[in-house]
């Protein structure tokens, strides 16, 4: 249990890294706010839509009485938004890790080159060829996403567990798969492929809900996973190091020039005496 209060730890960590570093935090917006713009118009859509799709998949429903009909339509017309709104949520990340591939490559390097003393490890691939890659990946885990989101919006169904262990199951599910897209930034760089990335998130289960039930949980408000974005890629790195066991702990030398290394200036040099 302790590793789950340790994962959400670096959930704060990382949004006070990013509160620290006004410039990242700036650019971190920029691709979470063109993302928004994009899947706020087709929620809307879905919203008006959903319950047009309900009738058409329900015919059998047509001739029901008052109000049973109203009150099964308007349940699954629910489902239908939720399961939408939980793909939304996974794919949110995914995409917006997509369009800002640049932005979040250098904030999560400015993260490692901080706690390791100014170092930080390259992939040494291509622009293109992380940006094929980092699609590639966002499909794979979006596939296996909907395979679970079909799955839960089946259980839904299933009375009084369908209204409370499921829901709670569907935040599970989608803390760990954005997990997975956060830390991706900073396991790519390392050279780490899809299925070995999640090999070492399942080693710390706990760790990794710890750190994206509550991150999914936020992610829900509009507007929050904008804002929350740039801090949750410095937290995911922060994790990585944990996870693979890579020193942590060294101040932040940005400032190093000015003498802001987290450490006293040395004094200075006592002049000579006179001959």
């Amino acid at each position: 249990m302790r590793d789950l209060g340790t994962g959400f730890g670096y959930l704060v960590k990382g949004q006070r890294w990013a509160a620290g570093h006004g410039k990242s935090l700036g650019v971190g917006l920029l691709p979470g706010l063109v993302t928004l713009v994009m899947y706020a118009g087709a929620l809307v859509g879905l919203a008006y839509g959903a319950d047009d799709f309900v009738g058409w998949a329900t015919p059998f429903a047509d001739g029901w009485g008052s109000p049973w009909l109203a009150l099964f339509r308007g349940f699954l017309t629910a489902l239908v938004f939720a399961l939408g709104l939980f793909l939304a949520v996974i794919s949110f990340t995914a995409v917006t890790l997509l369009v800002g591939q640049p932005f979040y490559e250098k904030l999560s390097a400015d993260v490692d080159r901080a706690e390791s003393g100014g170092e930080a490890p390259e992939s040494g691939l291509s622009l293109a060829r992380e940006l094929w890659i980092s699609a590639r990946d966002s499909l794979r885990i979006l596939a296996r996403v909907a395979c679970y989101g079909l799955l839960l919006f089946g259980l839904g169904f299933v009375p009084v567990v369908g209204q409370s262990v499921i829901p709670a199951l569907g935040f599970c599910v989608t803390g760990f798969f954005l997990t997975e897209e956060l830390t991706a930034v900073a396991l790519q760089r390392r050279g780490m492929e899809l299925r070995p990335r999640l090999t070492l998130l399942r080693s710390r289960r706990l760790l990794v809900l710890g750190f994206g039930v509550p991150l999914a949980l936020a992610f829900v408000v509009p507007l929050v996973a904008v804002f929350l974005m740039p801090g949750a890629v410095a937290g995911a790195t922060l994790m990585v190091r944990d996870l693979l066991g890579e020193p942590a702990g060294a101040e932040d030398t940005d400032a190093s020039a000015d003498g802001a290394t987290g450490r006293p200036p040395a004094p200075a040099p006592a002049p000579a005496p006179a001959p």
